[in-house]
Parts: structure tokens; C-alpha cells; sequence
């Protein structure tokens, strides 16, 4: 078991040490997803299209045109999905606020039945679900919380997940197409300065998710450089083919 070192007392120094991640903000994971997305979709692209070997105004074309069409596909793709899962919530919310004011009682009996379920001894959760249900709002934000597993209060946004994922995705995609409109004539700046970045994302995300960062950014780094050879022995067949 580990001990806090500190000079505190015992409750300020649970109260300092027992602190937790957001998890439902909404722009993590497609934050996340959209930088990873963007770095491995668009150099996978770029390196295709150069293993054809065309000229490289067409491959800084390519991955121009992957960024574009890419950041505003998972803006969009996001938007609708958080959109669509909030107004999901939104409805069942609706139907629990309407059992709250028809059917009082059944309610307040269901969450008494649930307390009692988890051990608390029949009176006191009688005496509990009495007392949380006399605001019909907190009683609404009790419901949802134990019978949907959601806070009506912490709703994820869709404009805060589709803005963080297509700037993710732009940011990410724009890191192979850089060293060409830097002056580059060949892939290998592209492919190097790509990795590095996925093992730098891999890395970052570790210091969120209490992952070994080395780990994290190997993993990425695997992942993306794989995928990236894949695309370019394709390319390079496909080419000669043609």
C-alpha cells in the first residue's frame, strides 16, 4: 500500500492527493484520435502516392488535399456522433423526468430498491431515497446517474469535440507534408519527421492516461511506421503495374 508523504493532516492529505483526470470532457479522445488519425492517414496517403514514383508537387499535393478532406471528415464525423449520443441522453432524460412527476413514489421505491441491493439496510435506504427525491432535480441527476450511468450536467459537446478533432487532425496530417513545403525534394525527411511526431503523441497521451511513455510512443510509433511502409510497398507495386 502506498503511504503519502506528507506533513498534512490525514483528511487534507486525501483531500491533495486523491485527485482524478477528466474523463468526460468531450475533447480527449477525439483530440487524441484526431492527431493520431492525421499523422498515420496522412503519411500512409503520401507515402503511397511516392512509392508510385510521381514528382513531389504531386505528393505535397496529396497530403495537402489528405488534410483537407480528412480534418473536416472527422469535425463532421464527431459532431454528428457527439450530437446523436447527447440527443440520446437528452430523450432518456426526458422519459426519466416524466416518471419522476407522474409516478413519484414507484420512483423513489425503485431508488430505495437499489440502495438496498448495494447493502444499505431497508430503512435507511427508505429514509435516503425520501430525502434525495424531495428536489425533483437532484432527484433527476440521482436517477440518471445510477439507472443511465451519466451526469445530466456533464454532457459532452459536440463543437468541443469536433473543433479539438479536426485542429488535431490538421496538426497531425501537416507534420509529413512540412519538410516538403520547407524545401524537402525527398520522402525521407517526411517519413522521419512523422514518426518522431507519433512517438512524441504516443509519449504525451502517456502523461494522461498514467501509461509508460515510452511505451505509449513506441506503440504509436509501430503502429504508424507500419502502416506507412504497408502504403508504400502498395504504392511502389501498383506503380510499376501501371
Amino acid at each position: 500500500m502506498a503511504v503519502i508523504e506528507t506533513g498534512a493532516t490525514p483528511h487534507a492529505a486525501h483531500r491533495d492527493n486523491h485527485t482524478h483526470r477528466d474523463v468526460n470532457g468531450g475533447w480527449l479522445r477525439p483530440a487524441v484520435f484526431g492527431a493520431m488519425d492525421g499523422l498515420v492517414s496522412n503519411l500512409a496517403l503520401m507515402t503511397g502516392v511516392a512509392g508510385g514514383a510521381v514528382s513531389p508537387q504531386t505528393v505535397v499535393i496529396t497530403g495537402l488535399a489528405g488534410l483537407a478532406a480528412g480534418a473536416f471528415s472527422m469535425a463532421a464525423g464527431e459532431y454528428t456522433s457527439v450530437a446523436s449520443q447527447r440527443e440520446l441522453v437528452e430523450a432518456e432524460l426526458a422519459v426519466e423526468r416524466h416518471e419522476l412527476r407522474k409516478h413519484p413514489q414507484d420512483e423513489m421505491a425503485e431508488l430505495a430498491a437499489l440502495y438496498e441491493s448495494r447493502g444499505v439496510e431497508a430503512h435507511l435506504a427508505r429514509q435516503v431515497a425520501e430525502q434525495l427525491s424531495r428536489d425533483p432535480e437532484q432527484a433527476l441527476e440521482i436517477h440518471a446517474r445510477e439507472e443511465l450511468g451519466i451526469d445530466p450536467d456533464d454532457l459532452p459537446s459536440p463543437l468541443v469535440a469536433a473543433g479539438s478533432s479536426f485542429a488535431a487532425f490538421a496538426l497531425g496530417a501537416l507534420l509529413p507534408v512540412l519538410s516538403y513545403l520547407l524545401g524537402a525534394v525527398s520522402l525521407l525527411p517526411a517519413v522521419l519527421s512523422a514518426l518522431v511526431g507519433l512517438f512524441a503523441c504516443g509519449a504525451v497521451v502517456a502523461r494522461v492516461t498514467a501509461r509508460t511513455w515510452w511505451f505509449s510512443g513506441l506503440r504509436q510509433l509501430v503502429l504508424g511506421g507500419s502502416a506507412a511502409a504497408v502504403t508504400y510497398g502498395l504504392g511502389a507495386l501498383f506503380g510499376a503495374a501501371v
